[in-house]
């Protein structure tokens, strides 16, 4: 009976040696990676004051929404909506933005009263950042460093991120 696992170990094997032998391959997943013209913003950022920059804008929007959200977003179906997330996808020959977003997540539990069992509800959401596309990343750190990028006005638009999470939340 032959080895079911032989073709896919050669299938990914071969590219794989090819690329290392310097020989370029046509399709599949190097094929794509060289056509991206989008990256995740951490991969994008190429000095350490830059990705400090962007460790810090996220840790204070964390902070930013946690001191919020017990007085406005978490007061009605979700009490503890929780931030996940924040990144950007970056244009990777301009350094340009394409669009951010921003990850929550939130459950309610609840208790059955005649089991004892408890029953549990959960929603995320993505929330699109209102910045102007093709800000660069280097304008939006600037914009957002200090201690409340929640509020602080984005580059081009005039709004904040605060605008965004209305608009979603």
């Amino acid at each position: 009976m032959p080895n079911p696992f032989a073709a896919l170990t050669t299938r990914t094997f071969l590219p794989a040696l090819a690329l290392s032998a310097g020989v370029a391959v046509a399709g599949g997943q190097a094929h794509a990676q060289l056509r991206a013209q989008y990256v995740d913003v951490a991969a994008y950022l190429d000095s350490d004051a830059q990705y400090e920059a962007w460790v810090h804008l996220r840790r204070q929007l964390a902070r930013n929404f946690d001191d919020i959200c017990g007085d406005s977003f978490c007061e009605g179906e979700y009490s503890n909506i929780r931030s996940l997330r924040y990144t950007c996808s970056v244009r990777r020959s301009s350094g340009r933005i394409g669009s951010c977003g921003w990850a929550f997540a939130a459950s309610e539990e609840s208790v059955v009263a005649t089991t004892g069992r408890i029953e549990s509800a959960s929603a995320a959401w993505l929330c699109a950042s209102p910045v102007v596309r093709g800000t660069t990343i280097e304008a939006l750190l600037d914009a957002l460093q200090g201690d409340k990028p929640l509020y602080a006005t984005l580059p081009m638009s005039g709004r904040t991120l605060y605008d965004g999470l209305i608009d979603c939340l």
